[in-house]
């Protein structure tokens, strides 16, 4: 059995490379905000493994081999250039070259630029959602659970779904976004509202959709700043801009995919 090793935050481009020469995966849980836990196993059809760097991170290196070895079985190793392991990450390719043949994988470029899950964060809280996807080879998603709002959306503006993240995520920059939600077409707000100096993530989906326990955002692209309006009218004037320009994307998304 070829199993491919690491963090796997992401799942980016990279890290399917890996994947891609492995029959199954054991993933090290260390504070994923990309694709925290089990979501990393929607991205691959490949078996998963997970054990928590908390629960290994006083294993020697020869420990931690010893202990694949006696649970996982494998007969090779896939794991990236600068993969190490063990106790003070002391452990190194050399050492499992002594237990299993290995493969390395060198470093991916993309626009001269590294395939690492840092990177893709950092572009994601800058808003920079078509690189992330790009770096990503998928979009970024977020799952979420709905909140009560304030209501004053289906009142006075347009209707909206109130969400809490229901994992630790990396958050895109505050702004507007283009999204789908549940692959439905949507705008989503982050940021502070005016109505209540409180932090929000809401969206409005541009069909009809069914309730669900758990929805997931897929952010498509960043279309605005947010701005402080001086009245509830100059925001329902931008709200309606907004949803014409999401109207107007999505027929030229729905025809590229």
């Amino acid at each position: 059995m070829k199993l491919a090793i690491g963090g796997f935050d992401g799942v980016h481009f990279a890290h399917q490379k890996l994947l891609s020469l492995s029959d199954e995966v054991l993933i090290i849980e260390k504070n994923s905000t990309l694709t925290p836990f089990s979501t990393r196993c929607e991205y691959t059809n490949k078996k998963c493994h997970f054990y928590n760097l908390d629960e290994i991170r006083h294993l020697t290196h020869l420990e931690f081999i010893h202990k694949i070895k006696k649970e996982l079985t494998p007969k090779e190793i896939i794991i990236g250039y600068d993969f190490r392991f063990g106790k003070d990450r002391l452990g190194s390719p050399d050492e499992l070259k002594k237990h299993f043949k290995v493969t390395i994988v060198d470093e991916i470029k993309i626009d001269n630029i590294g395939v690492h899950s840092r990177i893709i964060r950092e572009f994601i809280q800058n808003g920079n959602i078509k690189k992330a996807t790009n770096f990503l080879n998928h979009t970024y998603k977020i799952k979420a659970s709905q909140i009560k709002g304030q209501g004053i959306g289906k009142e006075k503006l347009l209707a909206t779904i109130n969400f809490k993240p229901i994992y630790n995520y990396t958050i895109p920059k505050n702004g507007v976004y283009l999204t789908l939600i549940n692959n439905i077409p949507s705008l989503t707000f982050i940021g502070i509202r005016s109505t209540d100096n409180n932090f929000s993530i809401e969206s409005h989906l541009l069909h009809d959709f069914k309730h669900s326990e758990i929805y997931h955002i897929e952010f498509i692209d960043f279309l605005r700043e947010n701005k402080k309006f001086s009245n509830i009218e100059e925001l329902k004037q931008a709200i309606i801009t907004d949803k014409e320009k999401a109207i107007q994307f999505f027929r030229s998304y729905n025809d590229i995919k």
